[in-house]
């Protein structure tokens, strides 16, 4: 099934707004773009359009998306420490330095780390009260930006969304 999608929505971008502008209007392309062309810029302003949204709601727990993404990760294992390598392929941007992003985090009280007791190689961080008050307080925030973007489609097309994105990046 296909749907065409007529609609281009609002981007909010710091210092930076369009609306119901197409890819070739906001990079004032003075070319003609093919689709696939359209698709990856696209996909890639949609990127910082979101990222940017993200960022700001971060900014005031002094948190980058990265080191979210680890609070995150730690808060899923239910108490259990995690070593580095299983935060490193749970992590949305594989190339982060995890080990950079926990001292980050160490430093800031939002997380443990010890000796692996069984073995001495390995480093288990937990996340600790503080990390876990914390994301409390930003979960609201972030289903509400969840929610704000998701808003500009029905059910319907976020789930064909999701389908093609998960197609497109495979």
């Amino acid at each position: 099934m296909y749907i065409q999608i007529k609609k281009v929505y609002t981007f909010v971008r710091t210092n930076f707004v369009t609306t119901n502008m197409k890819i070739e209007d906001i990079i004032k392309s003075t070319v003609t773009l093919n689709a696939a062309k359209r698709a990856v810029l696209n996909v890639m302003f949609a990127d910082l359009v979101v990222t940017d949204h993200f960022n700001e709601i971060l900014k005031p727990f002094d948190l980058s998306p990265e080191q979210y993404n680890v609070l995150r990760i730690l808060r899923g294992q239910k108490g259990k420490p995690a070593n580095m390598c299983t935060i490193q392929e749970r992590m949305i941007a594989k190339t982060s330095n995890t080990t950079r992003l926990v001292d980050k985090l160490l430093l800031k009280e939002l997380v443990t780390r010890e000796v692996c007791p069984d073995n001495r190689r390995k480093m288990e961080v937990e996340i600790t009260e503080k990390g876990l008050n914390v994301l409390a307080e930003i979960d609201p925030k972030a289903i509400e930006h969840e929610n704000y973007f998701a808003s500009k489609l029905t059910s319907e097309e976020l789930e064909i969304f999701n389908n093609l994105l998960e197609k497109y990046r495979s």
